[in-house]
């Protein structure tokens, strides 16, 4: 079976609800809008706006650790805002037909907003990371309805739900990006605690398809290995190009099926008349 067919199979079984998208920035970087793309252009747009010692250049999380420790908490969550302000002039294809086909999940992981936008009606929710800074109540996530109102936890009756663990870049919303926002949700995800269980209830039985991933990322790695822990198996990845080192053994570790194939045929696979 070729790799494009393989495509093809996993998004069938994405659209009935037998397989989770979990979508990497760039599919969000698809989108008809300004903001970065990639954790590289989100660090160098933070840079320009605070130079950050050469030991930490370069890695976003390290980055916002030294906005957040010099400039404080509200220089990063206005430098971040302003870079993720910007609404898509349309939805791109992937999040287009992800809203239309309306499955029981996805996990979509970079900071914009472009997914949310392109559902449509109220029988969809969202379940974010948020960051505990200046908190000081026990929490790791925050539950939406469609309408953008706070609720206690997700709704099981919801048809879908939209899990973003690293939060909302836009204005007044939260997210993790600092190395201190991380801590503590990392002490804990390895027993699962800050992964809702409305997520994990949704994962059960499912395997994964990762669209617009890279993996050479510690952070990265982990929290993907811990939001698919006890999910189904027969996982995919769509990843073009050389693989580091690290990504390989993830890869492995996770018995990950590898398509060496663009993020764009995605968009060709969609085009496939059924039958």
């Amino acid at each position: 079976m070729g790799d494009l067919v393989r495509l093809e199979h996993a998004l069938d079984e994405v659209a009935a609800g037998k397989r989770i998208a979990y979508l990497g920035p760039e599919v969000s970087a698809l989108s008809s809008a300004d903001w970065p793309a990639t954790p590289e252009a989100l660090c160098a747009l933070i840079e320009a706006q605070v130079r950050a010692p050469r030991r930490a250049s370069g890695n976003l999380w390290s980055v916002a650790q030294y906005v957040e420790s010099r400039k404080f908490r509200a220089t990063l969550n206005k430098i971040v805002g302003a870079a993720f302000d910007g609404a898509a002039r349309a939805p791109n294809p992937i999040h287009a037909w992800l809203a239309r086909v309306a499955p029981p999940m996805i996990v979509d992981t970079w900071y914009d907003d472009g997914l949310l936008g392109a559902f449509q009606g109220d029988d969809w929710g969202l379940v974010q990371g948020v960051s505990r800074n200046g908190e000081w109540i026990d929490l790791f996530t925050r539950s939406y309805d469609s309408a953008g109102k706070e609720v206690d936890q997700p709704d099981p009756s919801w048809k879908t739900l939209v899990y973003k663990p690293h939060g909302l870049g836009r204005t007044g919303a939260s997210f993790l990006m600092s190395d201190s926002d991380y801590v503590e949700v990392l002490t804990e995800i390895d027993i699962q605690r800050p992964i809702p269980e409305e997520v994990q209830m949704r994962r059960t039985g499912r395997p994964f398809l990762f669209l617009g991933c890279r993996f050479d990322d510690q952070m990265l790695r982990t929290f993907a290995r811990q939001i698919a822990k006890r999910s189904g198996s027969g996982h995919i990845a769509v990843m073009p190009g050389a693989l580091t080192r690290m990504e390989k053994r993830f890869l492995e570790e996770m018995s990950i099926t590898r398509l060496d194939l663009p993020l764009s045929s995605v968009d060709t696979a969609l085009s496939v008349p059924e039958g």
